[in-house]
């Protein structure tokens, strides 16, 4: 049976370890997999992306933000995501509609009744089977973003913007406890991974 699966989180998380670990078990349990991410996953959303993300745009409206992330996503859905799950596969995505909430509703103060009205307009009633949401002290996620380089326009927001993200995730995942997950990424890559794994196993098979 086709699933759909999130993985959430602020910044230095290690979603992209976790999601690497987590295709590769769904794949050694012959499960058709389809990766990929958000904004992004189609070739018009990636193409947002670059615009959304690119620090030359650092004046760009908030408003025009999250009016890009739902343009991407809306793209994202139709021609990457459904398709998938029509033929029968999984599709794991890096961030889908609960970073906008986190990133845009709270870190941006646009507020989640504008997140909810867009993400009606956008998906209807589609929303992933379960969304993973991986929790991290700030200070060690901080430097793990400071060791991969160069920040994006989104990243270089400052310490009281990720506090409201990293609530807003908790306040979200307590809403919609039912088909979403909060999972401890401190300790060892494979530790994080069997957490998710028995995440994945409760909540879906």
């Amino acid at each position: 049976m086709a699933r759909f699966v999130a993985i959430e989180g602020s910044e230095g998380v290690g979603k992209s370890t976790q999601i690497t670990h987590l295709i590769q078990w769904l794949q050694d349990q012959q499960i058709d997999v389809v990766q990929t991410r958000e904004p992004g996953g189609s070739p018009a959303a990636e193409a947002i992306r670059a615009i959304a993300i690119d620090p030359t745009y650092k004046s760009m409206p908030d408003k025009a933000e999250v009016l890009l992330m739902f343009a991407a996503r809306a793209d994202h859905v139709e021609n990457t995501i459904r398709p998938a799950l029509a033929r029968g596969a999984w599709v794991v995505s890096d961030r889908f509609t609960e970073a906008s909430y986190a990133y845009q509703g709270a870190g941006r103060q646009i507020g989640s009744e504008t997140i909810e009205w867009l993400e009606r307009f956008v998906l209807g009633d589609f929303r992933p089977d379960l969304t993973i949401v991986l929790t991290l002290d700030r200070q060690v996620a901080d430097g793990r973003v400071i060791a991969r380089g160069q920040k994006d326009r989104i990243e270089v927001a400052g310490e009281d913007f990720y506090r409201r993200v990293e609530q807003a995730y908790l306040d979200r995942a307590a809403l919609n406890a039912e088909r979403t997950v909060i999972i401890d990424a401190s300790g060892t890559a494979e530790a994080v991974h069997q957490r998710i794994i028995a995440a994945v196993q409760e909540y879906l098979f």
